[in-house]
């Protein structure tokens, strides 16, 4: 995998279109590479079915076959790229791509919710379950996703334990006749 990062255009906003593939997209580029097999058992799902999604991932140019493991019957798949950049641009694509980020970012935090009794006191108290709520325009939310994507970068290495950080900023839609 490199560490370089894509960037999303209209076709690979249709490819990523679909939660699991985001799923596995992310596992690839988290633990690296994997077979279809394995990571069928991982989330549950049909060997076939993530067969599928792993052969659109790669048709779309996300990720590639490792062809120094297994064999044609056990292929081993890993991500392309360490990063994916989306710029929407508010066209139906784009909608779907969010969508379909939202729904993976959902089920990866009830898997996580599942797995919390597991966590030792040290990455415990390490780890947040936070919201807060601002109040911005769309130019100061830019500027805070500026902020944290410079912040996240930083701490970017290749040593020690994958963590997930999701950041979800969104206008909190008010509540219909003031309630």
């Amino acid at each position: 995998m490199t560490d370089q990062e894509l960037r999303l255009d209209a076709a690979t906003l249709r490819v990523l279109a679909h939660p699991m593939r985001l799923t596995l997209l992310r596992h690839l580029r988290q633990h690296g590479p994997a077979t279809a097999r394995q990571l069928a058992a991982q989330y549950a799902i049909d060997s076939g079915a993530a067969s599928y999604h792993l052969r659109r991932l790669g048709e779309g140019g996300l990720i590639e076959e490792d062809v120094e493991r297994g064999n044609r019957r056990d292929r081993w798949w890993r991500a392309r790229t360490a990063v994916s950049v989306h710029h929407p641009s508010g066209a139906e694509d784009d909608r779907a791509y969010v969508r379909a980020a939202v729904l993976a970012y959902s089920d990866q935090l009830r898997r996580v919710a599942d797995d919390v009794a597991l966590l030792s006191d040290e990455w415990l108290a390490a780890s947040t379950f936070s919201d807060y709520t601002l109040r911005l325009k769309p130019a100061g939310l830019e500027e805070v996703k500026r902020e944290l994507k410079a912040v996240l970068d930083r701490h970017r290495s290749d040593d020690g334990t994958p963590i997930s950080v999701q950041l979800q900023a969104f206008p909190v839609q008010e509540p219909a006749n003031g309630a």
